[in-house]
């Protein structure tokens, strides 16, 4: 037995994680099927580590655990076939271990099928012994064949699911830090818009008392300088109620009855400067979604503006909003005919203060806003290609009939 290959086969042994835990019902299953497709009275699911063989799974008598000197399994792990004998005493390979020369048994009919893993690593064999001399049929071979299959089939299903519990593990730790980390700006953003709200309240008026003093309207540098001053400080307000929004959106939100076609029309109305020039379509019926109606006005109104700003440089904006069933609720859609956002970008896009396109204003928390509402509904949010090429942003949002559950 090569060193390589016995250091291949203890490494697949533990990845399945047998050793030093019960038999899994599943092999101890498949194990009595042998036996009884076989008609023999014992069989086992042997794993041969470095020093030792270690019973998966068994049926009849025999020892869970045996040291390697002992094993008849050893003695053929590496067999470049399936193993069957008819009488073990009178095999070389068998006749003077203990299990068969009377010390602790007495077998005779013997049977090897390998558990070759899908890396094709041998980690041990699924075993058949009886005190009779026979042979086993061609049929009961092919169903040892099956059922050694399987059962390196059930192993790998524990291995993958123990896998991907590990993983979910990981992710539920990562998306708590996430929460907390997001927690924190939000508190941060709304300590920093706070802080610098009143200071520049009071430059927004002193710019404001100094643009109209006689002295500044009689000269035409000054004036100008106060007005960039003032446009400055104009930007910065908006910027911090930005930074405000953000702190205070996504917390609890409130689930009532919210019909889509009314908040659209909302949205029409309150946005009817930023869609002058622009077209705002509406396809199909709409539906009423649960939810907080004052902040998904926000995600819809966030979405119209981005889609009209981003497009305008472009084409005339043309914006799209439908909506159509997805599980046991609703996908909302908001089109336009941009250029639209790099599949590489699509997730980065969320994140507060990412910003693409620095010539279009904003402080980039409008899409990290929408994230943060739609998550606290229960929803969930995303960016695609829109029909027309641009970018199509859709979320999904649980229907009234749902919420009342």
């Amino acid at each position: 037995m090569s060193a390589t290959a016995a250091a291949a086969r203890v490494a697949g042994i533990e990845a399945y994680g047998v050793a030093g835990n019960p038999p899994r019902p599943q092999l101890l299953a498949l194990v009595e099927l042998a036996a009884q497709v076989c008609h023999v009275p014992s069989a086992a699911l042997h794993l041969i580590t470095a020093s030792e063989q270690i019973a998966a799974g068994q049926h009849g008598d025999g020892p869970l655990v045996c040291p390697l000197e002992e094993s008849l399994c050893a003695a053929v792990v590496e067999e470049p076939e399936p193993v069957f004998v008819t009488d073990a005493s009178r095999d070389p390979r068998f006749c003077s271990n203990p299990f068969v020369d009377g010390r602790r048994d007495s077998v005779r009919c013997y049977a090897a099928q390998p558990l070759v893993t899908p890396a094709g690593v041998r980690i041990g064999a699924l075993c058949l012994a009886g005190p009779e001399p026979r042979s086993l049929t061609a049929e009961e071979r092919r169903a040892l064949a099956t059922l050694a299959a399987r059962a390196v089939d059930v192993l790998e299903l524990d291995r993958r699911t123990a896998q991907l519990a590990a993983v979910e593990g990981r992710l539920r730790g990562i998306r708590e830090e996430l929460r907390r980390a997001n927690d924190q700006l939000a508190v941060f953003a709304g300590q920093a818009a706070h802080d610098l709200r009143n200071p520049l309240t009071s430059v927004s008026m002193s710019l404001q008392l100094l643009q109209e003093q006689r002295s500044v309207l009689e000269d035409a540098d000054a004036r100008w300088m106060v007005g960039r001053a003032l446009t400055g400080a104009e930007r910065m307000q908006a910027l911090i109620e930005e930074l405000v929004g953000y702190a205070q959106v996504g917390g609890q939100p409130g689930h009532e009855p919210v019909e889509v076609a009314e908040l659209v029309g909302q949205v029409r109305a309150d946005l009817a400067d930023v869609l002058a020039g622009a077209t705002l379509v509406v396809e199909g019926e709409l539906p009423v979604v649960c939810g907080d109606r004052a902040q998904l006005a926000i995600v819809l109104a966030n979405l119209v503006t981005n889609a009209v700003r981003f497009s305008a440089p472009v084409h005339t904006p043309v914006v799209t909003f439908r909506a159509r069933p997805a599980g046991s609720g609703w996908r909302l859609e908001v089109a336009d005919n941009g250029p639209g956002v790099p599949v590489e970008e699509r997730e980065r896009v969320f994140e507060p203060l990412v910003r693409l396109d620095k010539s279009v204003p904003g402080a980039g928390l409008g899409l990290s806003v929408c994230r943060r509402i739609v998550r606290a509904h229960g929803g969930s949010i995303g960016i695609s290609e829109g029909p027309a090429g641009g970018t199509l942003v859709w979320l999904e949002l649980p229907d009234a009939d749902v919420s009342g559950e």
